[in-house]
């Protein structure tokens, strides 16, 4: 299978910082799944969060850094370039028409589909993107009923179904759980603790010499 006739997946957030949490999840549903790339797409306002510990440019600087020697990841910044809150509907719009019908993954956590349904126009998503939501073993949470029978008749179980269509799908996939968060890492630089190992060594220097989160 060439890559023109792979899916693309989406990968979005703060990345503030990115970390090993993010990467390994990413490189992990790449080799896994029918993708040509993992676009990572760091959002300028988001609507869920309060605001970032870092600017945009030191975010942006921080997630080249990250993945510049990983082949299959790429990096979008079209919602860096709004000055209006990032929407995952909107943002999908834009990428669907540039893309025709090449089917989109859109990947979000767990905890992130759970509140799927207080998204903007949640309910048009699928029809511009896949959902893709990764999984840990053993840590399952009861959906909704309204999420629950929106998706029943669009779950699928065999990846190589994300090619069958551009959108419209709902892939659970478990993934390595590795429980590492940015809130918990911008706390441990600001008490002037070490964030080693939590992140890549190149992002840590840089958080270092620009003094970042302190």
């Amino acid at each position: 299978m060439n890559n023109s006739t792979k899916a693309i997946g989406i990968f979005g957030g703060t990345f503030d910082p990115i970390h090993f949490g993010h990467l390994r999840t990413a490189l992990e549903l790449y080799e896994r799944l029918p993708l040509q790339e993992v676009r990572f797409l760091p959002c300028q306002q988001p609507v869920h969060k309060s605001a970032t510990g870092a600017d945009v440019n030191n975010r942006l600087a921080m997630l080249k850094l990250a993945i510049a020697n990983q082949p299959g990841f790429t990096l979008d910044t079209r919602e860096l370039e709004r000055s209006s809150p990032s929407y995952m509907y909107e943002t999908l719009t834009s990428i669907r028409n540039e893309v025709g019908n090449t089917p989109l993954c859109l990947i979000c956590s767990m905890d992130a589909f759970i509140n799927f349904t207080s998204w903007y126009r949640w309910e048009a998503i699928p029809e511009l993107a896949h959902l893709v939501v990764a999984t840990r073993a053993n840590h399952a949470k009861p959906l909704s009923s309204l999420l629950d029978s929106f998706f029943a008749s669009r779950t699928i179980h065999d990846p190589q179904s994300l090619l069958t269509q551009a959108a419209g799908y709902l892939l659970f996939i478990e993934t390595t759980p590795l429980t590492i968060s940015s809130t918990a890492i911008r706390q441990i630089i600001k008490n002037n603790l070490s964030p080693s190992y939590l992140l890549p060594e190149k992002v840590e220097t840089y958080i270092e010499k620009q003094h970042l989160y302190k």
